[in-house]
């Protein structure tokens, strides 16, 4: 197999695997990277020659994952765009909205390049679309060649897969972004149980030690006495969220806290747009595949309040009575609404700021947890300083396996060669280290990016 890491960083972010097989020549992803602007942001897509790629796979719909895929159809019309059934509803409805934030991200910011595709790029997906169901293997054939291409159900998000490739009797598995523990909404994720020779495998969480006292149930309690204790305070608390996935995840642990009279029901809870335009797309996913299990009747039930209904707020203005808000940007992007609404609930200690899945160190959400309370934080953007006086704490309930499960998951599949991917420096070099020591018989390899491997 020849195999390249295309995205320009060793980090999160672009995602981007270039494989060949015989005479096929496949990409597993193309993604946007969430902390560069511009052109910065894209995977290296010149080392593909134009008009060579048989197959465009994508393993689930967050941005980085999928966010470049219409810019790298433009120099492979033939190539099949595979999906799964829910991830072929979701990619238009979070690449529009990828568009949208560009377009406004031209006018505010002057980024001349933006939006880098076009609305009627995103409407041509459907040229390109092919749908794979989880665990139903498809045969491809190229004149006298063939593979075979599997999905496996990833959990982490709606639609989430890994993927197996089949090829003169070589296994290639793509693990994607995996999570092997139930969510409220979702099943756990699976990986194959038949032997593999090769696993390309994601490390997001190689630098995040889970121990003891944050199991996800305690996890969750704390959360719900974090937001009970701030409320009876007097004060608002902040959940910034990944619109897909974790914002409806939360939504979920919420109005589980409300039944049980943990919160009270009159609470004023608001979400920002993508995040409940999902909704409605989840709703319309559970309704056919049993796997996500979200109806939006529990915003309905929570009486959620969509944040562009909100008196704008100022940075430094208080709302005007104790309110939860489960916003994106996850990880506190400038210029999205969680980074807007830190601005105005930051200076106050009445408040609290739970963060609750991934944040990149260099994100301002990173450089808020990485911050000591009572130091001054600079809301570029907005051109706002204030002192950190609020709560910030970071509750452990990612989307993506912990680290010491995917280690033992690995030697469990036991491949001839794993390949490291999809984590930063210090995460890739945690899993490297531990594979060698307890499977020394498994080569390990930690690619360089922009360099080609035969595997």
């Amino acid at each position: 197999m020849f195999f390249e890491d295309l995205n320009p960083e060793c980090e999160i972010g672009a995602n981007c695997h270039y494989v060949k097989l015989g005479s096929f020549h496949i990409v597993i992803d193309a993604g946007m990277s969430p902390r560069e602007i511009g052109l910065n942001a894209l995977p290296n897509f010149s080392e593909i020659p134009d008009g060579s790629l048989d197959f465009i796979i994508a393993t689930h719909c967050h941005l980085d994952h999928i966010g470049a895929i219409p810019i790298l159809l433009r120099n492979h019309p033939k190539a099949r765009l595979l999906v799964t059934p829910q991830s072929r509803v979701l990619m238009p409805v979070l690449l529009e909205n990828s568009y949208v934030v560009m377009k406004h991200q031209r006018k505010e910011l002057g980024i001349r390049e933006y939006p880098l595709f076009e609305k009627h790029e995103i409407e041509r997906l459907g040229e390109y679309f092919f749908e794979m169901k989880y665990g139903v293997r498809r045969t491809f054939r190229k004149d006298e060649d063939q593979i075979d291409i599997e999905f496996f159900d990833a959990g982490h998000v709606a639609g989430a897969g890994g993927v197996m490739l089949e090829y003169k009797h070589r296994r290639i598995f793509f693990s994607g972004d995996i999570l092997f523990r139930r969510q409220r909404i979702l099943q756990a994720g699976k990986w194959p149980e038949k032997k593999i020779d090769a696993l390309v495998m994601e490390t997001t969480r190689g630098a995040t030690e889970r121990t003891e006292q944050k199991q996800v149930e305690a996890e969750i309690e704390r959360l719900i006495l974090t937001i009970q204790y701030t409320l009876r305070r007097g004060g608002s608390v902040l959940i910034p969220t990944f619109a897909f996935g974790r914002t409806q995840e939360v939504l979920t642990i919420l109005h589980e806290a409300v039944r049980a009279k943990k919160i009270d029901k009159k609470t004023p809870i608001v979400c920002s747009g993508l995040g409940l335009a999902i909704v409605d797309t989840f709703d319309e996913i559970s309704q056919k595949y049993p796997s996500l299990q979200f109806r939006k009747s529990v915003l309905k039930d929570l009486g959620v309040i969509p944040l562009n209904r909100m008196k704008f707020l100022q940075p430094g203005e208080e709302p005007s009575k104790p309110t939860i808000f489960v916003i994106s940007s996850g990880m506190m992007v400038e210029n999205t609404p969680s980074y807007n609404i830190a601005a105005c609930l930051l200076g106050n200690a009445k408040n609290s700021f739970c963060f609750v899945g991934y944040c990149d160190p260099e994100t301002p959400g990173g450089q808020l947890l990485a911050s000591s309370t009572g130091g001054n934080f600079l809301f570029s953007a907005l051109h706002y300083s204030t002192p950190i006086r609020a709560a910030v704490e970071r509750f452990d309930l990612s989307g993506h396996a912990d680290r010491e499960e995917l280690l033992q998951a690995a030697i469990r599949l036991d491949p001839r060669v794993i390949v490291l991917s999809h984590g930063n420096e210090e995460s890739r070099n945690w899993f490297y280290d531990e594979l060698t020591y307890n499977a020394p018989h498994i080569h390990v390899l930690n690619p360089a990016v922009l360099t080609p491997y035969q595997i």
